[in-house]
């Protein structure tokens, strides 16, 4: 397998260019380019089979320039490897490590230096907690994580040893630090990761933005709250395709149910804007009501959950349900922006949904609306579709004929129902339509388009229908 270098020599053409030639030819010989001296800032090298880093000197020389590293799909296994490529990329900013075998121990390199990496990608490594904690004290501007695919069912990150044994409530953390967990207990992924679970309070990691956690398999919120403690300015966290049942843990339920005390759902994520849940198992209204409590939530999404299956509405209705439940969501599920007449809109729709349901079924939302918009009158529900079925005179020729007709009908269908009546074949035949209050303005109209349905017309009993024949 190739190493990093040999792969930047295939692509870019480092290595000595002289050609061999064929002396009993006649060439002629065009002035080339120099090769490139070093890497473009932008380096792709996904999908080559690297598995090592290569002859640091010339790595030093040829990608001191690098700013964003894609090695997704590699073979590095070596975490001494991916140090040893990073350690000759001192502008280096974005790395992607996706689909590389990382997951085992990461040994914190001497000395390190890394202090403009601001993006990692780390899909499908496997990489274990314990060693997302190393990361995190090497980078210390990291602003965005991607951890998804990874096939964790816990955050072991910011425990303790009694959250190992059972979840026990820490004592206020210190400034800089974040809680140990007050949550669920959990059941450790590895004898590694039982080594590192039972260490003491983790510090707050302010610089982490955005954190991608899509398509593991973490169900429990209580998991993510460590997340909210351990990245106290986050800004974005996607948990797409996580099994995710709810938005508190069981303990707050049992809570909640005896009016015990309220779930705080949003305690950890005072500035988290964006939020993706979309393939979630919730099936409760309720966390709807405790997404609403997020401080600073604006965009949402949450896609094809349980809930939406058993609701007895339309998708439109079930928008106009969410918005009027969320009043600080800017953006719903990538949809525009939410203007103040979709607003208003879907508030008083809200009110008039509940109108007809059980006082004891009514979200405290529904009074706060009623406290602005008042107690709706339902609307009056009326039917715009036209009459079916009408009477229209027919006049063919010095005969006149009264016939009861189906509006839905096409032109076409209603001259093949002519032919036996005046005996002139549907090819031959052209149609003519009256108004009967606006025959003086407006005089006739043909009916040209054979497809066009005759309620188009505004057809009603007493209006009239020429039949004449083509020439």
């Amino acid at each position: 397998m190739p190493t990093l270098l040999e792969a930047l020599e295939n692509k870019y053409g480092f290595g000595d260019h002289r050609e061999k030639i064929d002396e009993t030819l006649v060439s002629i010989f065009v002035p080339k380019l120099p090769p490139r001296l070093s890497v473009p800032e932008l380096l792709i090298l996904n999908d080559c089979n690297i598995d090592k880093a290569g002859k640091p000197e010339d790595l030093r020389q040829k990608c001191c320039t690098v700013k964003e590293l894609d090695l997704a799909q590699n073979k590095l296994e070596d975490w001494d490897e991916v140090f040893g490529i990073l350690s000759h990329m001192p502008r280096v900013e974005f790395v992607n490590l996706s689909l590389n075998r990382l997951g085992g121990p990461i040994e914190i390199p001497q000395p390190w230096k890394m202090d403009r990496l601001r993006s990692l990608v780390l899909n499908n490594t496997k990489l274990e907690w314990y060693g997302v904690e190393t990361l995190l004290q090497l980078l210390p501007v990291l602003e965005e994580l991607h951890l998804s695919l990874n096939d964790y069912t816990h955050v072991l990150l910011d425990t303790t040893e009694e959250d190992a044994n059972g979840c026990q409530t820490a004592e206020e953390p210190a400034s800089g630090e974040s809680e140990s967990c007050q949550c669920s207990s959990f059941s450790t992924q590895s004898s590694q990761d039982k080594k590192h679970a039972v260490c003491k309070k983790t510090e707050a990691h302010h610089g982490i933005k955005k954190l991608h956690l899509t398509g593991n398999h973490i169900s429990e919120w209580s998991e993510i709250c460590r997340v909210g403690r351990l990245f106290p300015n986050l800004e974005a966290l996607v948990l797409a395709d996580c099994p995710l049942r709810s938005l508190t843990s069981a303990q707050n339920e049992t809570n909640e149910s005896n009016s015990a005390a309220t779930p705080n759902s949003h305690e950890h994520f005072k500035t988290l804007t964006l939020l993706n849940l979309s393939n979630a198992k919730i099936n409760n209204w309720d966390d709807i009501d405790r997404l609403a409590k997020f401080p600073a939530l604006k965009n949402l999404r949450v896609q094809c959950w349980p809930l939406w299956d058993k609701c007895d509405s339309t998708e439109h209705e079930r928008r106009q349900l969410l918005i009027a439940r969320l009043p600080k969501i800017n953006i719903l599920n990538g949809g525009d922006v939410i203007g103040p007449v979709e607003r208003e809109d879907a508030e008083r729709s809200f009110i008039r949904y509940y109108l007809d349901k059980p006082e004891s079924d009514r979200p405290e939302r529904y009074f706060e609306l009623v406290a602005v918009h008042g107690k709706l009158d339902p609307l009056v529900n009326i039917d715009l579709r036209p009459e079916r079925r009408v009477k229209i005179t027919f006049t063919y020729g010095e005969t006149s004929e009264e016939r009861t007709v189906d509006v839905y009908r096409t032109v076409v269908d209603l001259k093949s129902r002519l032919e036996r009546i005046v005996g002139i074949p549907a090819a031959k035949m052209r149609l003519f339509y009256v108004d009967q209050d606006l025959r003086d303005l407006q005089g006739l109209e043909e009916m040209r388009y054979p497809h066009k349905r005759l309620y188009s017309y505004n057809i009603r009993s007493g209006d009239e229908i020429i039949v004449d024949q083509k020439h």
